[in-house]
């Protein structure tokens, strides 16, 4: 976290200044994508933004990077430590550095805290439940695990229609973007144990876990597992153009950060696609030139989007996103989001 970013959003506590930066740095090292599209939000949001996505990092990595030799009962009580630190922090500030800094984040945009529990929550299942039946079974899954994830942005964004006319568009591309990655990383989660492509999809081409397991282990494809790929994709490029009318409904000055990184997720899909739905067997990435072509067309946007809100008469930005002191005292009361339905 730069100095710049932090004075921009009144951050000035030298303990809560180090937590924000704690936080950017995991967004950094573990989100890429996102991590880029984040710079094109004016200065003063990127703090909030680095600490939202920060605690989800640090959430995920208990579920999936610790300790190889940890079993699950050592997962199950480090979330628990992490739950009731976020309650402890959500409630009184202070706790370790992620929680510290989404504790301020959620109380100076007023972020409903549902949200948080409903994605930890999320992180609790992904240590029990291995598949997902049906594709309904797996969006249960992702209110908690990605569609909260754009109803906290809300707030930090801001809006030009009521919050709750916008909120469905969040937390579909929130949705979105996971399904991007759950395509990507079908091999990966499977050496974790875990199938998020829904069973009747796959069984709609003949396809179980054990043919997945078999590709995987010999490293040979096979028809089946390409044509439940190729479905799989068009569901989220369908929930991709489902979600992007909300892009409109954002501050002006935000809207090309979330349409960067819509391009960039989306990126994903036409990488494994132009791969040949090779998932099982290797990563596919967005080229670095398509990374950095998406990102110069989004600077152009933000400059031009910028300029716009300074000839605007009365353009003001989020009332949460204009400077709070950091020492503040008690959260504001949470905001209750609509439920997500796209």
């Amino acid at each position: 976290m730069t100095d710049r970013e932090l004075d921009a959003a009144g951050i000035s506590d030298a303990a809560l200044r180090a937590a924000y930066r704690h936080c950017r740095a995991l967004n950094a090292r573990h989100g890429r994508t996102y991590f880029l599209a984040t710079r094109l939000l004016p200065v003063e949001r990127r703090p909030a933004v680095h600490a939202l996505y920060g605690f989800a990092r640090w959430a995920d990595d208990i579920v999936d990077s610790l300790d190889a030799g940890a079993g699950p009962e050592v997962r199950v009580r480090a979330l628990a430590r992490l739950q009731e630190e976020l309650e402890e922090g959500l409630r009184r500030g202070g706790g370790q550095p992620v929680v510290r800094a989404l504790a301020d984040t959620a109380r100076r945009y007023a972020i409903d805290r549902t949200h948080f529990r409903d994605f930890m929550a999320a992180m609790r299942s992904d240590l029990v439940v291995t598949a997902y039946p049906t594709y309904a079974d797996l969006r249960a899954y992702m209110h908690g695990s990605a569609a909260v994830i754009g109803l906290e942005m809300l707030p930090v964004l801001g809006t030009v229609v009521p919050r709750e006319e916008a909120a469905p568009y969040a937390a579909a591309l929130g949705v979105a973007f996971q399904l991007s990655n759950f395509l990507r990383d079908v091999g990966e989660d499977l050496d974790r144990g875990r199938v998020y492509l829904p069973a009747d999809l796959l069984a709609g081409h003949n396809v179980d876990r054990e043919l997945l397991v078999w590709s995987r282990t010999t490293g040979r494809p096979d028809g089946r597992i390409t044509a439940a790929l190729r479905e799989f994709e068009a569901l989220t490029r369908g929930v991709y153009r489902a979600a992007m009318p909300g892009v409109d409904m954002l501050d002006p000055v935000a809207r090309p950060c979330i349409r960067t990184a819509a391009v960039l997720y989306g990126g994903i899909l036409d990488a494994v696609a132009r791969d040949g739905y090779a998932v099982l067997h290797r990563r596919s990435m967005v080229p670095r030139r398509r990374r950095a072509v998406v990102a110069a067309d989004g600077l152009v946007r933000v400059t031009a989007a910028r300029l716009r809100a300074r000839t605007v008469p009365g353009h003001r930005p989020p009332p949460s996103a204009r400077a709070l002191p950091s020492d503040a005292s008690s959260p504001t009361p949470a905001v209750r989001s609509t439920e997500e339905v796209a």
